[in-house]
């Protein structure tokens, strides 16, 4: 199933996009659910990163287009985000927030049909394993390959990546289950690390994208092993 997002403040064109995706949906046998916002606060408010593609008008009256695509993108960077607008120069910002394409109004069935299927065929070719992860006033999809570690502090994930850092909730042995296998290793009961970023280790310390780790006694032998294997 494809999810997708249509944020506009003006009803019309709102019921213009869902037509044009339904139909689209339709000539091609799949199976397209559509959620629609009026403001791009609606959307960012408890926002769950499991959209594939969100059609976002950026002349909104409360929080407009750019301000909503920048929210987003720092809780989603794997989105596709669509503009919608009527003026041109306006979409020349979409850069700014990593944005695949816009679409001028009047929308037409044509246009919406072309942006999807470019959209969808980017993703074909481009597929990203990620993670989505429970944060304080919604959730936030993180790329798995971008993840350096893991660490458990005070009762909360803290996810450290090459993005910056993402605090979360939960368990570490829930989010280890949803990683894969033989990738993600314990150096520690507080520590959950992604080999492909293992830099260096000095005894019992692990150098991390940076940072240095601790690396228990009785885990040594088996993250050892295991960094033998993925090395190999």
């Amino acid at each position: 199933m494809i999810r997708t997002a249509i944020v506009d403040d003006e009803e019309r064109d709102l019921q213009i996009i869902e037509k044009a995706i339904d139909h689209y949906a339709e000539s091609r046998s799949l199976n397209i659910q559509k959620v629609r916002f009026q403001d791009g606060e609606d959307l960012v408010t408890g926002y769950s990163a499991d959209y594939d593609v969100i059609f976002l008008d950026i002349e909104m009256q409360f929080l407009d287009g750019i301000r909503t695509a920048e929210r987003i993108r720092a809780m989603d960077m794997d989105v596709t985000i669509i503009f919608i607008t009527y003026n041109p120069q306006y979409a020349m910002q979409g850069y700014k927030v990593n944005a695949f394409d816009y679409m001028l109004k009047p929308v037409t069935e044509s246009a919406v049909a072309n942006c999807l299927d470019r959209a969808l065929a980017r993703r074909r070719r481009n597929p990203v394993n990620y993670i989505t992860v429970n944060v304080p006033g919604g959730s936030r999809k993180l790329d798995i390959s971008r993840i350096t570690y893991i660490e458990v502090q005070d009762h909360n994930l803290i996810f450290h990546t090459t993005d910056g850092v993402c605090e979360g909730k939960g368990t570490i042995t829930e989010i280890e289950a949803g990683l894969p296998s033989g990738v993600f290793v314990r150096s520690s009961r507080s520590f959950l690390v992604n080999l492909d970023h293992v830099s260096g280790i000095h005894g019992n310390d692990i150098q991390v994208a940076g940072d240095v780790l601790q690396l228990s006694r009785t885990r040594k032998k088996v993250f050892l092993d295991a960094l033998n294997d993925y090395m190999n």
